[in-house]
């Protein structure tokens, strides 16, 4: 059976909780962890082995998700690991997470964005910023980042072909604009 079509339900399950919830960043921090716990061969072997327990895998795997997270996972989100380790589904994964994305980028309430920042981003920094831009635009968020040094510090935020440049190297482009049009 191909991946997708095993990802399908999970994916619209996970879906329609953080349709529920208002909880789409939170979700999507929890797949993409979960993708690359999936990626990981380490962990794929540890979640293989016959020698772990079932109580065991669902400990060390949350423990590991929660320290990928930097925060505790909700009771949604623990049960919904159980289940994949239960039924043996911790390999599709990365396919839970895009068809998720792809779900929630055609859900009308939904915005992507992309920011680029000088250095990579904490947990915490995205989850402002996500947090700043659902305030600001009244719906749900989700980013990806990308890294420029050439920035300096601060973000380039981008959602289609509106740009909101927070970064120090626009305000250093102004500044030296401004300096060449008074001489």
């Amino acid at each position: 059976m191909e991946l997708t079509t095993i990802a399908k339900p999970y994916a619209n399950a996970v879906f329609e909780i953080a349709q529920q919830n208002k909880s789409y960043a939170d979700w999507k921090d929890v797949l993409e962890v979960g993708a690359l716990v999936a990626d990981d061969a380490t962990m794929r072997a540890f979640v293989a082995a016959p020698s772990s327990t079932k109580s065991d895998k669902v400990k060390t795997m949350t423990a590991v998700f929660e320290s990928a997270l930097g925060r505790a996972l909700s009771k949604q989100e623990a049960i919904f690991i159980g289940l994949l380790l239960e039924n043996g589904r911790v390999g599709v994964l990365p396919n839970i997470l895009e068809l998720f994305e792809t779900m929630s980028n055609l859900n009308g309430d939904a915005k992507a964005f992309h920011v680029i920042s000088a250095y990579k981003l904490s947990a915490k920094e995205k989850k402002q910023i996500v947090s700043d831009l659902s305030d600001k635009y009244n719906t749900t968020v989700s980013i990806d980042t990308k890294v420029d040094e050439n920035l300096v510090g601060g973000v380039v935020i981008k959602e289609g072909d509106r740009v909101i440049d927070l970064s120090i190297q626009a305000r250093i482009n102004e500044l030296s604009s401004c300096l060449s049009v008074v001489h």
